[in-house]
């Protein structure tokens, strides 16, 4: 098991777009496996390299009993309207927010070998690959927020016990995903 430290909210690699996987050898199997490994252990329903401080496209996720890893994604949002629900972020711990997603999302990429995968959900698979797919490109799920709630959220998170400044910390409740963090 090889646990890795996940980045915070404020680490520049959160917020560089990460470059795609063109090696598809043992180091790549190292990097899904350490994914996998630190996720599972937090616990969260997703993680992407970015999080753990590696540049490349690569997430591993683990929703409904299912645990699974895309590399290279790209992402179909269905044009059903978006529906807002509770999401936390293993970058962001103990802090949930409303936060607007597609109903239904089709990730299409490659596993850990070359070989082409698709992934189809709703609810919170789809929810769950639409934010690991956003930290590939160097987005937030506060980013997603409108501009009232995400104000509510950037207060929250100053006062974060992680986030280095001293102040008391607001709870929001840690329910989103079902107890997991994205």
């Amino acid at each position: 098991m090889t646990i890795q430290s996940i980045r915070l909210f404020g680490d520049p690699v959160l917020r560089t777009p990460a470059e795609p996987v063109k090696d598809f050898d043992k180091e790549l199997r190292r990097l899904v496996k350490d994914l996998t490994d630190t996720m599972m252990d937090a616990p969260g329903a997703g993680l992407a390299a970015p999080q753990i401080g590696v540049g490349l496209r690569v997430f591993t996720y683990y929703v409904d009993d299912t645990l699974g890893h895309l590399v290279n994604p790209t992402l179909d949002l269905s044009e059903e309207q978006d529906e807002e629900g509770e999401e936390g972020c293993l970058s962001f711990p103990g802090l949930s927010f409303p936060t607007p997603r597609a109903i239904r999302a089709v990730a299409k990429g490659f596993d850990m070998h070359g070989e082409p995968v698709t992934i189809e959900g709703t609810d919170l698979l789809a929810r769950c690959v639409q934010h690991e797919t956003d930290h590939l490109d160097g987005v937030l799920f506060i980013d997603r927020m409108d501009p009232a709630q995400r104000k509510l959220a950037m207060r929250a998170i100053r006062e974060a016990e992680w986030s280095g400044l001293a102040a008391p910390a607001v709870r929001f409740s840690p329910h989103a995903t079902h107890g997991k963090a994205l």
